[in-house]
């Protein structure tokens, strides 16, 4: 991851019930409004409920008499090909506005097609303000071509029972306070921690925070990457990885879906979890008896006051080079970006909005506002567009298993690095 009369909402609404790709809006102008055009726009389903988007839709075709909005809700199932489809101008009817995962403007920039906005960016978005983890994925080469729309990224959700049972008062604030207390609840036939091993988003974050990255390209702009798995800032972000893994029973050669994490936490007996905080629903559904026992608190960073780097995943607003309407498109962005529907879109569906300031729209969400906290030293994987060839056959999963299991982590690293870089400069493992 809409009307232009007032008497075209009942088919509107009908329309949303009925198609699988849904189509929120006629197309087309108006009878005689000759000077009326279309701007399309493409939403992934689940992005937006459909009430926002018609509070959305109204209110900006009030606000922009010359435009009508014709909105489409796609599929997250093949939709790679498909926007490539849409950015070659293939169907005759593309969309001039494109919701796309974060991390995939790189991709899509790589193999052409769509309109740099930096321009746009700098003028009238406000750039310097928007969360770095949906920011600079969407810039590439210099230039800007992903708007940040939402983000969602992992907090740490916790057993308020088994705190109060472990004496502690407080979420921890640091890493070496978390390891304190994670010590303390690993007792008494409890997890301290429910920790998989191949949780590689949550070791990006250690790595992260210690300065390291997953790959580097060797000069700005040169394409050139290299995994660096294996240098001594990442090696520290494992080190500490290994030391909470073990505060727990989460398997060492699988990740946190097998088995699901929530199962095992639902059980009761696990005292934290590193998840997003939509997971919390999850657990409570699969056992009622924890609802309202669960607490949420930021990833914790190697000191107090700033939250540990999180992976941010989300959205961004591309527009097609081949749309016929730049303009239409970029006002559409405008709206969708700013203030008044950042604000509604992150009530709506407990996002994370694009610019930290705006985290105070959450603030009576708590698993949200942890999120939001996090969100301001959020981070994104390397932004190269063949990066989609690591994470297929992952080799920082084997990684993590293998030293996880007693394997030497300068050795290892070496190895899935070379893998990496492997798949990032010849596009293949």
């Amino acid at each position: 991851m809409t009307h232009v009369n007032p008497h075209r909402r009942a088919a509107v609404s009908l329309a949303l019930a009925l198609s699988s790709t849904v189509l929120l809006a006629g197309c087309g102008v108006l009878p005689g409004g000759d000077d009326t055009r279309t701007v399309t726009v493409w939403l992934m389903r689940g992005s937006a409920s459909p009430e926002f988007v018609e509070r959305f839709t109204a209110d900006f075709e009030k606000e922009h008499g010359d435009i009508d909005l014709d909105i489409r809700v796609q599929e997250w199932t093949g939709i790679g090909g498909n926007v490539k489809k849409a950015l070659k101008g293939e169907d005759g009817d593309g969309p001039d506005v494109i919701e796309v995962g974060n991390t995939q403007v790189a991709q899509y920039v790589d193999e052409g097609g769509l309109y740099d906005l930096t321009l746009e960016s700098a003028r009238d978005l406000g750039m310097d303000d928007w969360l770095p983890g949906l920011a600079e994925p969407g810039r590439y080469r210099g230039a800007q071509y992903g708007i940040p729309w939402y983000a969602a990224n992992r907090v740490v959700i916790y057993n308020k029972d088994l705190f109060a049972r472990a004496g502690i008062t407080r979420p921890p604030r640091t890493r070496e306070e978390w390891i304190t207390a994670t010590e303390k609840l690993n007792s008494g036939g409890n997890q301290g921690i429910y920790l998989a091993g191949q949780d590689w988003y949550t070791l990006a974050g250690f790595i992260w925070d210690e300065g390291g990255d997953l790959a580097k390209e060797t000069k700005e702009s040169s394409g050139d990457w290299r995994g660096s798995l294996h240098t001594p800032a990442a090696l520290r972000g494992m080190e500490f990885y290994q030391r909470l893994q073990a505060l727990g029973d989460g398997p060492r050669d699988s990740d946190e879906e097998h088995p699901s994490q929530a199962k095992v936490f639902a059980a009761g007996d696990v005292a934290q979890l590193v998840a997003v905080p939509g997971v919390a629903r999850a657990i409570e559904e699969k056992n009622p008896e924890l609802k309202g026992k669960l607490g949420y608190f930021p990833v914790p960073g190697k000191k107090a006051g700033k939250p540990g780097a999180v992976f941010t995943g989300g959205s961004d607003l591309v527009v097609p080079e081949r749309s016929d309407d730049h303009k239409g498109a970029v006002e559409v962005i405008e709206a969708l970006a700013g203030k008044k529907w950042q604000t509604d879109l992150a009530r709506t569906m407990n996002y994370v909005p694009n610019k930290a300031k705006l985290a105070s729209a959450v603030a009576d969400e708590k698993g949200v506002a942890a999120m939001a906290v996090g969100a301001a030293n959020g981070r994104a994987t390397p932004n190269s567009p063949r990066w989609a060839a690591v994470e297929a056959d992952n080799p920082i999963k084997g990684y993590m298993t293998k030293v996880l299991m007693g394997g030497d982590p300068a050795a290892e690293a070496r190895e899935a690095s070379d893998r990496i870089t492997g798949a990032l400069n010849l596009g293949g493992l």
